[in-house]
């Protein structure tokens, strides 16, 4: 049983859900409409007043959490705590509400998870379709086939600076609108050309908005009853005609849903018009669906971060067999060493794994170039925490340890560096073979113990030790090599 929570710019939303075969039956939903996106202030900074209410939201989804024996719960974060300047603070305040830790995803991430999420509601592996998601502070446009992603981006345009940009007053006028519209075909103008090609097929509305907006249609009788753009255009007419957001009354549209659905209709408007898209379908599935699709894969061992990586390698021309080595040898060490974490080791392994990149741009340098590349690369499954965490380790696996020693002050984050550095350096001395004559230890102090035979066969690794030895004890860290 695993447990999604979307930390949306409109709304917190949580499920809980068990995997039942193709279905994930949704066991508990709660929702609140915490507008966090409306709490973003000019400098940037979230508010105290729209903090406050998304801490009562987590602690009320806490008190729903504890009642479940939960295999994995996943919290994440979307598009208004990607681009909070205040983030780290808002993030340690949301945490401590919920007890989780809390992931901010990319938008791209946050689009190859709502097409997993709608992916799975559809079941329908041979269906090629295109899904728009509206969200509060982003619109996710993917196109795929099956559960294969072909195409993922996301756009910064999202209801709430939507309606506040152009009905911040309330006002609902057609010169308004009309401007609406064409911002935000201006923001979609570049990419949509590479979209054209997957219209064909079904296309999907997954966003709470999308399908706020399709209600409304539907129980109030506007157009043909669809979400369509003839449709969207008489809705458009009946807003401009009420004047006012305060005055909008129509069936199926909630009060609280006046803004965005405002918002969102010029925003899909935009959309479907450089898309080339005349009707949508709205589907109660995405985000936290995919989220839980996820975490049923991690469970059986099927984790898209390790397909990940594997992509990145190769579009870097990563030598494997190197890679893999170092890896090996890392996890070696790593095992040896005590409060041995499992996540820990997964992250230890991917960075050995890409330690080398860096050389597709230069050699000079190659673990700076290498670092930023896995901090800002697109990498599926990864977190931005995630990439920055691996991106450090590649920037601390060789050369001195100051540019890392704001982390090192993290007990799991110098056992991770240390048995990268260490394994890096046993690859460049060619230690192809057993490593039972290295022991290490870590403590008030680094222990390495080497058997003297054995260095005796691989000569150039007493160099490679004594530098090691050298950078840390730069840091004032007691580095001892010991013969065995």
């Amino acid at each position: 049983m695993f447990a999604a929570v979307d930390l949306g710019s409109n709304s917190f939303r949580l499920h809980v859900g068990e995997p039942a075969g193709a279905e994930m039956r949704i066991l508990r939903t709660a929702r609140d409409p915490v507008r966090l996106a409306a709490g973003l202030e000019a400098d940037g900074r979230l508010s105290e007043a729209a903090i406050d209410i998304g801490v009562r939201s987590l602690q009320g989804f806490a008190a729903v959490l504890a009642e479940y024996r939960l295999d994995a719960v996943r919290v994440v974060g979307t598009n208004t705590l990607r681009v909070a300047t205040n983030a780290a603070e808002v993030l340690a305040r949301f945490e401590a509400a919920i007890g989780q830790r809390i992931e901010i995803i990319s938008g791209e991430e946050e689009g190859r998870l709502i097409y997993m999420g709608v992916a799975r509601a559809l079941n329908k592996p041979n269906e090629a379709r295109l899904v728009i998601d509206i969200g509060g502070g982003s619109t996710e446009v993917i196109a795929g086939h099956g559960d294969s992603i072909a195409q993922v981006e996301s756009f910064s345009i999202g209801t709430q600076p939507q309606a506040g940009r152009w009905f911040g007053d309330g006002r609902i006028t057609r010169a308004a609108f009309g401007a609406a519209v064409t911002a935000a075909r201006a923001v979609f103008e570049d990419a949509a050309p590479g979209y054209r090609g997957h219209t064909g097929g079904p296309v999907y509305g997954s966003s709470g908005t999308m399908r706020a907006i399709a209600d409304t249609i539907a129980k109030s009788g506007i157009g043909d009853g669809m979400l369509s753009l003839p449709s969207l255009v008489a809705l458009r007419e009946l807003l401009i005609g009420f004047g006012h957001v305060g005055a909008v009354a129509l069936a199926g549209l909630k009060r609280e849903r006046v803004v965005a659905v405002v918002g969102g209709a010029s925003v899909l408007i935009g959309a479907m018009e450089e898309f080339g898209v005349t009707r949508l379908t709205a589907i109660n599935a995405g985000l936290r669906l995919g989220v839980l699709s996820d975490l049923e894969l991690r469970s059986k061992q099927q984790d898209r971060r390790a397909l990940a990586i594997g992509d990145c390698m190769r579009r870097f021309g990563v030598d494997t067999a190197r890679a893999r080595r170092a890896a090996d040898i890392a996890r070696h060490f790593y095992l040896q060493l005590e409060a041995v974490d499992a996540s820990c080791l997964d992250y230890l392994s991917w960075s050995c794994l890409l330690h080398e990149v860096g050389l597709a741009i230069s050699h000079t340098g190659a673990h700076k170039h290498g670092a930023y590349i896995v901090e800002h690369a697109d990498l599926p499954g990864f977190t931005t925490r995630e990439q920055l965490l691996m991106a450090t380790l590649v920037l601390g696996h060789k050369g001195n340890l100051r540019k890392v020693k704001e982390s090192l002050g993290e007990p799991a984050f110098a056992r991770m560096v240390l048995a990268m550095r260490l394994a890096v350096a046993c690859m460049h001395a060619r230690v192809d073979g057993e490593l039972d004559g290295l022991k290490l230890a870590i403590g008030s102090r680094i222990e390495l113990t080497v058997d003297a035979q054995w260095l005796e066969r691989h000569p150039t690794l007493s160099a490679w030790l004594e530098r090691e030895r050298a950078a840390w004890e730069e840091l004032g860290r007691k580095f001892v090599l010991r013969d065995a």
